[in-house]
Protein backbone atom coordinates (compact mmCIF):
# COMPACT_ATOMS: atom_id res chain seq x y z
CA UNK A 1 0.00 0.00 0.00
CA UNK A 2 1.65 3.09 -0.98
CA UNK A 3 0.98 6.44 0.37
CA UNK A 4 2.55 9.76 0.76
CA UNK A 5 2.16 12.65 3.27
CA UNK A 6 2.45 16.67 3.30
CA UNK A 7 1.76 19.22 5.10
CA UNK A 8 -0.35 22.23 4.06
CA UNK A 9 -1.59 24.66 6.33
CA UNK A 10 -3.22 23.38 9.49
CA UNK A 11 -3.61 19.90 7.98
CA UNK A 12 -2.03 16.58 7.03
CA UNK A 13 -2.72 15.29 3.13
CA UNK A 14 -2.41 11.25 3.33
CA UNK A 15 -2.41 10.26 -0.41
CA UNK A 16 -3.14 7.08 -1.44
CA UNK A 17 -0.71 6.15 -4.79
CA UNK A 18 -3.02 3.28 -5.56
CA UNK A 19 -6.00 2.15 -7.76
CA UNK A 20 -7.76 0.12 -5.25
CA UNK A 21 -8.74 0.14 -1.42
CA UNK A 22 -10.28 -3.45 -1.38
CA UNK A 23 -10.24 -6.91 0.71
CA UNK A 24 -6.32 -7.47 -0.22
CA UNK A 25 -5.36 -4.50 0.72
CA UNK A 26 -7.89 -3.17 3.82
CA UNK A 27 -6.10 -4.01 6.57
CA UNK A 28 -2.41 -2.93 5.11
CA UNK A 29 -4.14 0.39 4.23
CA UNK A 30 -5.53 1.01 8.14
CA UNK A 31 -2.09 0.39 9.14
CA UNK A 32 -0.36 2.55 6.90
CA UNK A 33 -2.94 5.04 7.80
CA UNK A 34 -2.34 4.84 11.83
CA UNK A 35 1.47 4.96 10.93
CA UNK A 36 0.90 8.57 8.98
CA UNK A 37 -1.72 10.07 11.67
CA UNK A 38 -1.09 8.39 14.92
CA UNK A 39 1.85 11.19 15.89
CA UNK A 40 -0.01 14.65 14.38
CA UNK A 41 -2.36 16.29 16.05
CA UNK A 42 -3.54 17.96 12.69
CA UNK A 43 -6.56 17.38 10.88
CA UNK A 44 -6.24 14.68 7.79
CA UNK A 45 -7.18 15.10 4.63
CA UNK A 46 -7.32 11.93 2.69
CA UNK A 47 -6.76 12.44 -0.71
CA UNK A 48 -8.51 9.33 -3.24
CA UNK A 49 -7.92 11.17 -6.15
CA UNK A 50 -5.95 7.70 -7.65
CA UNK A 51 -8.14 5.64 -6.24
CA UNK A 52 -10.48 3.97 -8.61
CA UNK A 53 -12.37 1.13 -6.81
CA UNK A 54 -13.63 1.03 -3.45
CA UNK A 55 -15.02 -2.04 -2.13
CA UNK A 56 -16.90 -2.54 1.27
CA UNK A 57 -14.01 -3.85 3.26
CA UNK A 58 -12.16 -0.77 1.84
CA UNK A 59 -14.95 1.14 2.84
CA UNK A 60 -14.74 -0.22 6.16
CA UNK A 61 -11.06 0.66 6.36
CA UNK A 62 -11.43 4.09 5.79
CA UNK A 63 -13.98 4.42 9.10
CA UNK A 64 -11.85 2.35 11.04
CA UNK A 65 -9.48 4.47 10.01
CA UNK A 66 -11.63 7.84 10.92
CA UNK A 67 -11.72 6.18 14.43
CA UNK A 68 -8.56 5.21 15.64
CA UNK A 69 -7.71 8.50 14.89
CA UNK A 70 -9.94 9.04 18.42
CA UNK A 71 -12.28 11.95 19.38
CA UNK A 72 -11.76 15.73 18.35
CA UNK A 73 -9.29 15.14 14.89
CA UNK A 74 -11.06 15.24 11.61
CA UNK A 75 -11.02 12.74 8.54
CA UNK A 76 -11.97 14.96 5.38
CA UNK A 77 -12.32 13.87 2.42
CA UNK A 78 -10.99 14.61 -1.18
CA UNK A 79 -10.44 13.38 -5.12
CA UNK A 80 -13.33 10.97 -4.90
CA UNK A 81 -13.85 9.21 -8.56
CA UNK A 82 -17.37 8.75 -9.40
CA UNK A 83 -17.22 4.96 -8.51
CA UNK A 84 -15.84 5.96 -5.16
CA UNK A 85 -18.25 8.76 -4.38
CA UNK A 86 -21.42 6.60 -5.66
CA UNK A 87 -19.98 3.95 -2.56
CA UNK A 88 -20.29 6.60 0.04
CA UNK A 89 -23.03 8.06 -1.11
CA UNK A 90 -25.30 4.86 -1.05
CA UNK A 91 -23.76 3.57 2.14
CA UNK A 92 -25.03 7.32 3.95
CA UNK A 93 -21.12 7.68 4.67
CA UNK A 94 -21.29 11.05 3.09
CA UNK A 95 -23.09 12.34 5.96
CA UNK A 96 -20.29 10.95 8.35
CA UNK A 97 -17.60 12.18 6.51
CA UNK A 98 -17.35 15.83 4.86
CA UNK A 99 -15.92 15.44 0.98
CA UNK A 100 -14.45 17.91 -0.96
CA UNK A 101 -13.21 17.84 -4.70
CA UNK A 102 -9.91 18.68 -3.96
CA UNK A 103 -7.08 19.23 -1.88
CA UNK A 104 -7.13 22.74 -1.89
CA UNK A 105 -10.80 23.38 -1.56
CA UNK A 106 -10.78 21.44 2.05
CA UNK A 107 -7.40 23.25 2.85
CA UNK A 108 -9.39 26.50 2.06
CA UNK A 109 -12.36 25.06 4.38
CA UNK A 110 -10.01 24.27 7.37
CA UNK A 111 -8.57 28.07 7.00
CA UNK A 112 -11.87 29.55 7.25
CA UNK A 113 -12.95 27.67 10.00
CA UNK A 114 -9.89 28.64 12.40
Amino acid sequence: MQMSTTEMGDALVVKVEETRIDAAVAVRFKDKMLEHTETTTKRIILDLEQVEFLDSSGLGAVVGSMKQMGRGRRLDLVGLSPNVDKVFRMTRMDSVFRIFDDVESAVQDIAHAS
